[in-house]
């Protein structure tokens, strides 16, 4: 099968929807499909991965306000995608791509969505509830007419679908690579820097006794503020934590303001798995407080690295965290300090091997062999749920 994967918010940085791309993408070749991914950049270039995948780079302007990204126009990626004679398309982007899927229908291309979000979500972020979930649906009513599957990774993601009666719509579970993120990654410094509440002393610990790390996008949905002021209520009740930030984003500079006199370090992009790896499996706890989080491969990182984490009550990832390997909380920055004070007595060795436990329910060649049913045979062996295409999309394509 000629598989081409698509994807304008794809980057040095775009940290989960990029690994998830490059992981599945590496599990189709493995299983002996041809796959190209086609991504915008700085400039223009085709290279070979060690996958196997071919990924050819069109240069493409960066979109305002989003810290970096870049769109490639629709009809150049239409125009590529027409001469690599693609079998089944996988788009991973709903936004400046969707018109993608009627392209593909006129085609007679197999199409495949994968909703990395929740649409209602983002725009109730600007919008009033009813305002943003009215908005959602016309776009999710286009989408599903548009692609002959859509594909969401959490019955979190899917509600949003069914909510408006879409028939067309597959579950699959993003995974994590258990490989990289393994609770053997532990550095302990406690013999050259003295010893933490548990006797263990990481690099980042510096002289406090527990460690927690926020991974993520500094971005409005992420809800880095939630984390810095967390801390804040944290040493009030006397506890001794200091925060890592590992990320980058268009809110650095206002959330390194909001985290002056406390004790937060803001890493910036971390580049290396491994880093990120010993970090992770470093840390008493890490938090993802973004309410509108649809899988939360960051969260799983965390926990396939042994370290439990707390997420919000909100999010798809309520439905993964248990309270063994982590928590969940309201969504106030008092909640979550309430819950991480519990959550630190978990980093004992039970709590680490059940975060660990938990991890190893969502291996990326299960994710791989869900998506490979769907790219070849549509939705149906995920569901109850028919096919259906249509639709139109953007103009000339």
């Amino acid at each position: 099968m000629r598989i081409v994967q698509l994807a304008n918010f794809y980057g040095p940085r775009s940290g989960g929807l990029r690994t998830a791309i490059d992981q599945l993408g590496a599990g189709y070749t493995a299983r002996g499909h041809e796959v190209t991914l086609v991504v915008p950049g700085a400039v223009a270039s085709e290279e070979v991965l060690p996958s196997g995948v071919l990924r050819i780079t069109r240069p493409a302007r960066k979109i305002p306000f989003t810290g970096g990204y870049r769109a490639v126009d629709p009809r150049t990626t239409a125009d590529i995608t027409a001469a690599l004679r693609p079998d089944v398309i996988e788009v991973s982007d709903r936004l400046t791509l969707r018109g993608m899927g009627a392209w593909a229908s006129r085609r007679g291309v197999h199409s495949v969505m994968i909703s990395h979000e929740r649409l209602d979500r983002l725009l109730g972020q600007v919008f009033p509830h009813a305002v943003a979930r009215a908005f959602a649906d016309v776009a999710n009513r286009r989408t599903a007419d548009s692609y002959d599957t859509v594909v969401c990774t959490t019955a979190f993601a899917r509600r949003e679908f069914e909510r408006i009666g879409a028939r067309n719509v597959s579950e699959v579970p993003l995974g994590v690579d258990l490989d990289i993120f393994h609770p053997t990654r532990r550095i302990d410094n406690s013999r050259n820097g003295g010893s933490s509440v548990d006797g263990f002393r990481s690099p980042w610990h510096g002289d406090a006794e527990r460690l927690l790390v926020h991974c993520g996008r500094l971005s409005v949905e992420k809800r880095v503020d939630r984390s810095i002021d967390s801390v804040a209520a944290l040493v009030d009740s006397g506890i001794d934590v200091r925060l890592v930030i590992a990320g980058d984003g268009p809110r650095r500079s206002g959330l390194e303001r909001r985290a002056r006199g406390l004790p937060v370090e803001f890493l910036g992009f971390v580049h290396g798995r491994e880093e990120l790896a010993a970090l992770l499996a470093s840390a008493d706890a890490a938090v993802a407080p973004g309410p509108h989080e649809t899988f939360g491969l960051a969260a799983l990182e965390s926990l396939a690295s042994g370290t439990p984490v707390v997420v919000s009550k909100s999010s798809a990832l309520a439905d993964i965290v248990t309270s063994e390997c982590g928590g969940r909380f309201d969504d106030t920055a008092g909640g979550l300090a309430s819950e991480l004070s519990r959550v630190f007595e978990l980093s004992n060795a039970a709590g680490r091997t059940a975060a660990r436990a938990r991890a190893e329910q969502f291996g990326w060649p299960a994710s791989v062999d869900g998506m490979l049913e769907v790219l070849e045979h549509g939705n149906h062996a995920h569901g109850p749920l028919s096919l259906g295409h249509g639709g139109e999309g953007f103009a000339g394509v």
